[in-house]
């Protein structure tokens, strides 16, 4: 009977086993669509906010200006977590920039006596000047950081950024650019420390920073300053080109350091303008870094920089070494944002900026006409650019940097709060040559203004 009865018992257990499995199945299933504290990374439209980091000012009171500096206490905060806590002395900067009402701000890091202090900032090598850049006129408000990073990428250095957004006792300031300020640091412009009381031999010979640039407040004088014997490119009797002394500061270059920095300048023009200048022992190229001066010719064609060369040109000039130029500094204007001098248009050389703006205060000195004139210089920039172009400066990785900023300042949230504390968007700023409804029309105005000007250059450069 019961060996009858086995076949049916077979079949009850294998039911009973599949009904259990079921069952199993089915409570594993429920689970899994349970609630849970961990993000679905499987939704395409669950977007996790990426904060940027957040400068919360204090005055306790005090009102900043354009100098001096006043005190203030400030917090960096990232992901709600306190990265920072000091004082500060900070003040506004800029000069074009200050007409308009978000104002970028300059500042050091202090301790609690007022004592400038090196700090490292956001992962920043340790320094006690900073700089809070207020992107306004430019609206897709990367132009500096891009630049800066395009040259970093090439061996240079450029003054490292960070994308912040910043509170001032207690109200949104709008997104900012936090960044290096440009000067003699081991970490910056890395030259040697010149002493008050090296005055002779080879310590005299560096290091130096010069700048052709705006004068402060007091205008070009004998003491911070001095004068190119030559003028522009067209114009070699107009208004003469002007050296400002940025390292050491004009207050503290004795008369000696003045003298052999000033002569040294002249001699390399003397050089350039000279019958010979190719030569290269005795012409322009024993004076200076070749190599620095095409970088920097690259990096200020690239964007059409309506300051390029006249304003905000930095060069330096180490201990034993030859004259070299950079670091590039001050893009908001450039990459097709000035309206004035075909700034705007991609298909000019800016350093033909005098032919265009022949009455402009601040003039191109006649270098970069005359070293376009040596084969030996044309060949090096056109082997320099080809080979960026196939790497650092492609299209490709230019436009991918691009993308990366707005998904970063998309993440952050930060577009729409900077455009909500300052509605720019659709309205002229000053010197816009295009003015974009919305921010994706000004990175998309951005991004076909660097394509055809990548083109422009391909043809332009290599027909030199």
């Amino acid at each position: 009977m019961l060996k009858k009865r086995i076949p049916q018992l077979v079949s009850f257990a294998r039911y009973f086993l599949l009904l259990l499995s079921l069952l199993i199945v089915a409570s594993c299933s429920s689970d899994d669509n349970a609630p849970s504290d961990q993000p679905n990374s499987d939704e395409p439209d669950a977007v996790a906010e990426v904060p940027l980091p957040r400068f919360l000012v204090n005055t306790n009171g005090g009102l900043i200006v354009d100098e001096p500096k006043i005190p203030a206490d400030f917090t960096i905060i990232e992901n709600e977590q306190t990265l920072y806590s000091g004082n500060m002395g900070i003040e506004i900067r800029g000069s074009s920039s200050q007409q308009f009402p978000k104002k970028s701000y300059g500042f050091e890091t202090w301790d609690a006596e007022g004592n400038d202090i090196d700090t490292s900032l956001l992962e920043m090598p340790e320094e006690e000047d900073w700089i809070l850049y207020a992107p306004y006129s430019d609206k897709s408000l990367i132009r500096n950081v891009l630049i800066y990073d395009l040259a970093r990428d090439m061996g240079l250095y450029a003054s490292r950024t960070k994308f912040v957004e910043l509170e001032i006792n207690g109200q949104y300031n709008g997104l900012y650019v936090f960044m290096e300020k440009l000067k003699r640091d081991s970490g910056r412009i890395d030259i040697n420390k010149l002493k008050e009381d090296e005055n002779e031999g080879e310590d005299l010979t560096g290091g130096y920073i010069i700048k052709i640039d705006k004068s402060d407040r007091d205008g070009y004088t004998d003491q911070n300053s001095f004068n190119s014997r030559y003028g522009s490119s067209i114009d070699e009797t107009g208004s003469p080109i002007r050296f400002l002394y940025d390292y050491p500061k004009y207050d503290d270059i004795t008369e000696a350091q003045k003298t052999y920095i000033s002569s040294y300048i002249t001699d390399f023009e003397d050089a350039l303008a000279s019958e010979t200048f190719t030569d290269p022992d005795t012409g322009y190229a024993s004076f200076v870094d070749v190599d620095s001066f095409v970088d920097f010719f690259i990096l200020n064609e690239l964007s059409n920089n309506v300051d390029a060369f006249r304003i905000s040109t930095w060069m330096h000039k180490d201990k034993n070494e030859k004259l070299k130029m950079g670091p590039i500094w001050d893009f908001n204007l450039a990459f097709g944002n000035a309206d004035y001098c075909s700034g705007g248009e991609a298909n000019v050389w800016a350093y033909k900026y005098n032919e265009r703006c022949p009455d402009d205060f601040w003039a191109v000195p006649f270098w970069w006409d005359r070293l376009l004139e040596d084969p030996a210089f044309v060949a090096r920039l056109k082997e320099r650019w080809n080979a960026l172009r196939g790497s650092t400066l492609s299209d490709a990785t230019i436009l991918a940097k691009v993308d990366d900023y707005v998904k970063t300042l998309n993440d952050g949230a930060a577009i729409s709060s900077n455009f909500t504390k300052w509605p720019v968007l659709g309205t002229y700023v000053w010197p816009n040559k295009f003015v974009g409804s919305t921010y994706n029309e000004e990175t998309a105005y951005l991004i076909q203004w660097i394509k055809d000007r990548t083109l422009w250059l391909d043809n332009s450069i290599g027909a030199l």
